[in-house]
């Protein structure tokens, strides 16, 4: 792991380049968060597999592979593609800036079933941590190995002002920890949530609800580069000062068409005995009941538009947490990622989840008027 800059992409370029120049693997993976970086950063940057002082490999871009005059391979991968590693086989993978990836589990959970020529198989991954499960689960590893380095151990290759920069925005923050030194932090300063908190908020205590809702934050557009279609399920019960919510289920999905997330939607209603889907219309508007009311014809659902932004929306949201007001019925892995990021800076996607959390607990604890929220 490293910080930005650390020369992550250098150390895994000459990885790979030992393995196939010496023998030890004969068919390789490389996997980056899209195509273009693939190649524009892992094998033709600066730091690239092209750019080392050995015995450089062909490429041939319309197989996307790499052949080094040995005969050895490296193929090409989109993490935003993970199917693709489904049938492939390799001796050895080179995952870089798995913290991006549109969706690391399901890539590395794939890539797994492809790792198994040779004698030992290895992955190495580079990345800026963040606080993801996919990272976490590979540190918890028995066979992982973890090495770091910070951004200031690369500084000769990089311009003065550039780390002066860096060092004036994020001095003694915890994002200084993270982006520059490497560290693997999981409460970002700013965040709305914490780790602890999120922690000592679950409950496996069967209740009966007054009022359960699934909450949908439809994505703008679909493909794999989509924003996901966040969908979360809660219930509430109790009344005045003791009123508490609970988070049945997160069936957020990714990438797929309108009338798809809406059934999994209605699936998610049925289970969970909702009373009601709440859905938010900015993008879409009357297309979004219109598919809703094709999948779940037998629910109630009921539009919202937000007039505000995100964060104004979220934070008395997190004002509930805060007063112990709202509990998990399980670890939703993904979800609390999502939450503990959110509000701590820039976003590299849209935080769908939080989104239909918020949509969710709003309807339920604040009688569906948030800040300048409307109902339609």
């Amino acid at each position: 792991m490293g910080g930005r800059g650390a020369g992550k992409t250098r150390a895994g370029a000459e990885w790979v380049s030992e393995q196939a120049r010496w023998g030890k693997a004969r068919r390789i993976a490389l996997i980056g968060p899209t195509f273009h970086y693939v190649r524009e950063v892992m094998i033709e940057g600066a730091s690239g597999i092209r750019r080392l002082p050995h015995a450089r490999p062909d490429f041939e871009a319309s197989r996307r592979r790499l052949v080094w005059p040995n005969g050895a391979q490296a193929y090409c991968f989109s993490a935003e593609d993970p199917e693709a590693l489904r049938g492939p086989q390799f001796d050895a993978a080179w995952a870089d800036e798995l913290c991006f990836w549109a969706s690391p589990d399901v890539a590395l959970a794939t890539l797994a079933h492809g790792l198994r020529l040779g004698a030992a198989p290895r992955l190495l991954v580079t990345t800026t941590p963040r606080p993801i499960a996919a990272l976490k689960r590979s540190l918890a590893a028995r066979d992982t190995v973890v090495t770091t380095s910070s951004t200031f151990d690369n500084g000769r290759n990089l311009a003065p002002d550039f780390i002066a920069a860096l060092q004036e925005r994020w001095d003694g923050t915890a994002r200084q920890r993270q982006e520059l030194l490497g560290e693997l932090i999981d409460d970002l300063e700013g965040a709305l949530w914490t780790r602890a908190q999120l922690e000592g908020l679950r409950t496996n205590e069967a209740r009966a609800f007054d009022r359960v809702v699934v909450a949908v934050d439809p994505p703008a557009s679909v493909g794999p580069d989509a924003d996901a279609c966040g969908i979360i399920a809660a219930g509430v019960y109790g009344d005045g000062h003791q009123r508490r919510a609970v988070i049945l289920a997160d069936a957020t999905v990714r990438g797929v068409a309108p009338h798809e997330w809406a059934s999994r939607a209605a699936s998610l209603a049925r289970s969970v005995g909702a009373n009601a889907i709440v859905a938010e219309a900015n993008n879409g508007g009357e297309m979004v009941r219109s598919v809703l009311n094709a999948a779940a014809p037998e629910f109630l659902v009921r539009l919202v538009r937000a007039a505000e932004g995100k964060r104004a929306r979220a934070e008395p949201v997190a004002t509930f947490y805060a007063r112990g007001l709202v509990s998990h019925a399980a670890a939703f892995a993904e979800l609390e990622d999502e939450m503990c990021a959110f509000g701590a800076g820039e976003n590299t996607r849209s935080p769908d989840r939080v989104d239909a959390l918020v949509w969710a607990l709003t309807d339920l604890l604040m009688g569906g008027q948030g800040p300048r929220v409307r109902g339609l």
